[in-house]
This record gives structure tokens, C-alpha cells and sequence, in this order.
């Protein structure tokens, strides 16, 4: 959800001319957004854009609703609520914020097909007022059109091309291996040579050091008994910026800074401590780079550099996203994996059967060594299934689009649901059973693995966050049994990300 994104004024015209095909696949304005995969059969009347199920009729008693009932943290639970109440698309408005909001898998591929060449997503007033106020680029994750296309196309060489990726893996893999024996250290403290513990702020340490470590080449230290103050500083306010920003969402900056003046200076301090954190980061390696140091890869930061295709600025931006965007967006997910892994034990031996069988044969590359653990990435993909970073994939189609046999005028702001999505029965079979294989059958699973978004605007970060999860999992199985007391479900929260409201507990027995 976002401030700001309201329906196209002149989108309810534009429908009513759709109004004239004859069915939903029949002229020009129609057949733009064809999605690849099958379509079922529908009513030959396209509907308008009105006809479309509402959530509730007043945008700003929707807000109050929300601010009094504290509903924010529960958007996802709220959302598929909605969808089980009026079906697979409904409009929302609240406060500023208006959209139109969709279920199915093929819906998703709608949109996927008239996002066009420079594809929106939702803009964040609140991050984007920070650049203005403290004269800061935007990178890749706030710009759009031209702008957004022309570093994107940057850089994807460095961090999503299998080219690029291959360069960080050794980082992602020194940074896991040290975690393990992190892990032993703590266990050895134990008399009873196990360690239960709440994972969380630990994974974060991980999350920072191993990104860190891939953007600019320099360990941080947060694996180490006593991390610095500075970097434990910078996760708290990265904590700080997530939680602040789901309140600003439905209502412009201008008028919050009034209304919750507390909110707005935390919002704003948390981001000049990333930015500090980041740029601190950034003045070191761009003096080593100038002082001529020997040249070999040190990450994508350098290679940026000494690429020169982008302006210097324009760096700082977006490697100050990538570094605020590569921690809690990957500590989560992995925190959830142990937990169902952790609950799950046939699971548990399953992956570590197919570890053994990718390490028979020897040493590989740590590329093939990857690629031969199937049953572990899609291990991954089932959580990201159950409990997806962002509730929401966002899109503005560049032109009108029939979804569900309604009319969706061009630039209305549309989401995926992916949080109700991936516990729906009429998408996924069992969908509250924790089965990775379903991702390895021959069930045809396009649009229905969306965590990282789709198309030319996917999560940018997502090749480096699914190769640091897995080589985390993969030594973490190696080393370690995981157990935990409680068996029920965990309940979540949305935060801007989705996240646990209690951490559970989990148990780590070393494997002799």
C-alpha cells in the first residue's frame, strides 16, 4: 500500500469504451494484456471499473478505522479476509491511498503484460521527502521511467547477472561458514552442548554482515563477541525506519509531520543513520580505490566504480538501498525457514540427505554446488510461500486491462496479494502444509512465486538474497539439528515487512 496512488481521472471513460468488446479477449485495448498463461472462460460483457467490490465506502473513515484499531500490523490478515469476503479483486481506499487489489496467479499476469517498458511500483512519500530534504539521489527502488531504467540496466550486471552473482558467492560463503562458528562458540558455553535460543537479532547481524561484505568488500565485525556500537546503532535504526513507515503510507508527509510530529523525526533521524552508516562505508573504499590499491574483485561498490557508467551519486543511492533493503528483507525469511524446518523434521532430513549426495562426489564450484540442492531452494520458496517479505506485489498497467472480466483503467495502482495468495486453496493444494516439493512437480507454477515481484522491476537484490539464504541453510544443516517446543502455528505481524510477533524459541544441537 502507498500514499499518493489514486486512480487515473481518466480511467472511467476509457472502460466504458472497453465496454464495447464483445468479450474479454476481443479488440486491440483488450488483447494488450493477454496474459501467456490459460484463460478461463468468462461472461462476454466486460464490466466497468465501478463495478469493481469495495472494502468500505469512505476513504478517510477507513483510515480511522484503521488508526483506532491499531489495524496496521494486520494489513495481510485484513487483506485476505477481503479477498475471502468479496472474491479475487476489490478496491481500497484509504486515507490517500486508492488501489485495486488481486488474488489469482493469472491476474498477476495481467499486469505482468501491460506493466510496459518503464514499469511503476508504488512510490513512498515519506522516503522520497527524506531525498528532497536532505538533498539525496533517489536510487533504483524510488525512481522511475528513464531514470529508473537507465541504472537499472547498470546495474543488473553487477548484482542480478549469473555473471555478477558469481563474483560475491565466496563473500555470502565466508560470512555463512564464520556464522556456524559463531554458533559453536555459543554451544561450547552450554554444559548441556546445545544452545535454544531467540534467533533473531543474530540473523540480523548475519543478514548486514554478509551484505556488507558482497557491496563493499569490508567485514563489519558483527559476528564477533561484541559488535560495535556503530553497527548495532544502524540496525536499530533500520528497526526504526520499518516501523515508521507503515503509518506514513496513507497520509502525505506534509500533513504527518503536524499530525505526529514524534513519528516523523524518528522516521527522519533513522534514515540519516543508514545514509551515515552506508556513506561511511562508501568514503573507504572509494579512497583505497584512488590510492591505486592492487586490483582484484572487492564488490559491487568497486566494480561500480571502476566500471564509471554510473555518476557518484547515483552510486551512493543506491548502494545505500541495497544495504538498508539487505537485512531484515533476508533475516526474516531465514527465520522463518528455521522455524519450519524446526517443526518439520522429515523436512530437516530430507535436505540434509541431499547435502550429503551434492558433497559425495568432492569439491565444486560454489556455483554447482548450488544448483545440485533443488529440494533447498525450493525449501526457501515454500517460505517465501507462507510468509512473504512484502504482502503485496505493486504495478500501474500503461494501459486498461480486463482483470476478472472488469475493466482496470490505466494507471490505477494494482496488487498482488502474496500473503493471501500463498494460503489460498484455489491456488495452492494444502496450502497451510509447509511442502517444499510442491516446487518440484510437474504442477504448473508460473505467477505463484512472486516474493521477489516479476518482470524488469523484480527485487534487485534477489539473486544475492537467495544465494546468501541458501549457503546459510547449507552450512547451518551441516552443523546443526534444529528443534523447537512449540508446534503451532507462528502469528505475524506487518511491519512494512511481514515479520513474527514473538520470535520463537529454537533449539540448535551440534551434529557429531
Amino acid at each position: 500500500m502507498g500514499a499518493g496512488s489514486r486512480v487515473s481521472a481518466r480511467g472511467a471513460p476509457s472502460c466504458r469504451r472497453l465496454l464495447l468488446c464483445r468479450s474479454v479477449w476481443a479488440g486491440p485495448a483488450c488483447r494488450a494484456g493477454a496474459p501467456s498463461v490459460a484463460a478461463e472462460a468468462r461472461p462476454s460483457r466486460v464490466l466497468p471499473f465501478e463495478a469493481i467490490p469495495r472494502s468500505g465506502p469512505n476513504a478517510w473513515l477507513q483510515l480511522f478505522r484503521f488508526w483506532r484499531a491499531n489495524s496496521f500490523p494486520h494489513l495481510h490478515l485484513i487483506m485476505q479476509r477481503n479477498f475471502q469476503r468479496l472474491g479475487p479483486i476489490y478496491r481500497e481506499t484509504v486515507g490517500t491511498h486508492s488501489s485495486v487489489n488481486v488474488l489469482l496467479p493469472r491476474d498477476a499476469a495481467q499486469l505482468f503484460h501491460s506493466e510496459g517498458t518503464y514499469p511503476r511500483r508504488m512510490g513512498i512519500d515519506s522516503w522520497i521527502a527524506h531525498r528532497v530534504l536532505r538533498n539525496h539521489k533517489c536510487g533504483v527502488f524510488l525512481l522511475n521511467g528513464e531514470d529508473w531504467r537507465a541504472d537499472r540496466l547498470v546495474l543488473n550486471k553487477e548484482v542480478i547477472s549469473p555473471a555478477g552473482t558469481l563474483k560475491f558467492l565466496p563473500f555470502l560463503n565466508t560470512v555463512a561458514e564464520d556464522f556456524v562458528d559463531f554458533m559453536h562458540r555459543r554451544v561450547r558455553k552450554n554444559t548441556r552442548r546445545l544452545l535454544t535460543v531467540d534467533l533473531h537479532h543474530d540473523l540480523f547481524r548475519f543478514t548486514l554482515e554478509a551484505s556488507s561484505y558482497a557491496f563493499y568488500g569490508e567485514r563489519l565485525g558483527l559476528l564477533e563477541d561484541t559488535p560495535s556500537r556503530e553497527s548495532q546503532g544502524f540496525i536499530q535504526a533500520l528497526e526504526t525506519m520499518l516501523q515508521t513507515t507503515l503509518p506514513l503510507l496513507f497520509l502525505p508527509p506534509g500533513i504527518m509531520r503536524w499530525v505526529n510530529p514524534r513519528l516523523w523525526h524518528d522516521h527522519m533521524d533513522a534514515w540519516d543513520t543508514i545514509f551515515q552508516h552506508a556513506d561511511k562505508c562508501i568514503q573507504n573504499i572509494y579512497q583505497e580505490f584512488c590510492l591505486g590499491k592492487p586490483r582484484k574483485y572487492s564488490g559491487v561498490m568497486a566494480e561500480l566504480l571502476l566500471n564509471a557508467e554510473l555518476p557518484l551519486d547515483s552510486i551512493k543511492a543506491n548502494m545505500t538501498e541495497f544495504t538498508a533493503g539487505g537485512v531484515d528483507t533476508t533475516a526474516m525469511p531465514l527465520l522463518f525457514t528455521l522455524f519450519e524446518l524446526a517443526r518439520n523434521p522429515h523436512v530437516q532430513t530430507a535436505l540434509r540427505e541431499e547435502i550429503k549426495a551434492a558433497e559425495a562426489p568432492g569439491p565444486k564450484e560454489l556455483s554447482k554446488l548450488l544448483n545440485s540442492l533443488p529440494l533447498l531452494k525450493a525449501t526457501i520458496k515454500e517460505t517465501l510461500r507462507l510468509y512473504p517479505v512484502g504482502i503485496t506485489v505493486q504495478r500501474y498497467p500503461t494501459q486498461d486491462v480486463v482483470i476478472q472480466n472488469y475493466c482496470v483503467p490505466a494507471g490505477t495502482l494494482c496488487q498482488v496479494g502474496l500473503y493471501a495468495m500463498g494460503r489460498s486453496q484455489e491456488v495452492f493444494r494444502d496450502p497451510e502444509v509447509y511442502n517444499p516439493r510442491r516446487w518440484l512437480g510437474k504442477e504448473d507454477n508460473n505467477f505463484k512465486a512472486l516474493a521477489f515481484g516479476f518482470g524488469a522491476r523484480q527485487c534487485i537484490g534477489r539473486r544475492l538474497a537467495e544465494a546468501e539464504m541458501t549457503l546459510f541453510l547449507f552450512h547451518m544443516l551441516r552443523n546443526f539439528k534444529i528443534d523447537t517446543v512449540s508446534k503451532a502455528d507462528i502469528k505475524t505481524v506487518f511491519g512494512f515487512i511481514l515479520m513474527p510477533e514473538k520470535p520463537p524459541l529454537l533449539t540448535f544441537r551440534p551434529i557429531d
